[in-house]
């Protein structure tokens, strides 16, 4: 009988390192607390100066409607002292086309009011709503831009 030669195929196993294990989870788990720390610092310093934005924005609009209604408030006197001063006029009219030329002259005026306290009202809005937002837009657009250079 022959002998035949015996082959061990053997394949070495790398022995376990516990401590260098632990020591690859310890700075794992580090690693992962620094960024949830980070994010969550960042998250919070957003959302203060998106608080602060709002709350501007609020005091902003309490401001400018009170500049409105002063706006609207003046236009009614205005109107107000014009209609009684025409009144006046009115009571010493003494021919018929006096009347029809005072009340002409007069419709004419308020029209020409009218249109001038309507674009001043429109430009009063118009700057409040731009005044009352600005806050939170440059809030958004630099969220927006930060998003963007992550």
């Amino acid at each position: 009988m022959a002998k035949t030669a015996k082959t061990e195929n053997t394949a070495e196993i790398a022995a376990f390192d516990a401590a260098a294990a632990t020591d690859q989870f310890r700075a794992f788990t580090e690693k992962g607390i620094e960024q949830s720390s980070q994010a969550y610092a960042k998250l919070k310093d957003n959302t203060e100066t998106a608080q602060k934005a709002i709350e501007e924005s609020f005091e902003t609009a309490k401001s400018v409607s009170n500049e409105w209604s002063m706006k609207a408030i003046s236009a009614m006197r205005a109107n107000a002292d014009a209609s009684f001063d025409h009144l006046e006029a009115l009571a010493g009219v003494t021919t018929l086309s006096n009347l029809v030329e005072l009340q002409t002259a007069f419709a004419r005026k308020q029209a020409e009011v009218a249109a001038d306290q309507v674009k001043e009202m429109q430009a009063a809005s118009t700057k409040a709503f731009e005044d009352v937002f600005k806050p939170v837009k440059e809030v958004y657009s630099k969220a927006i831009s930060d998003i963007k250079a992550a």
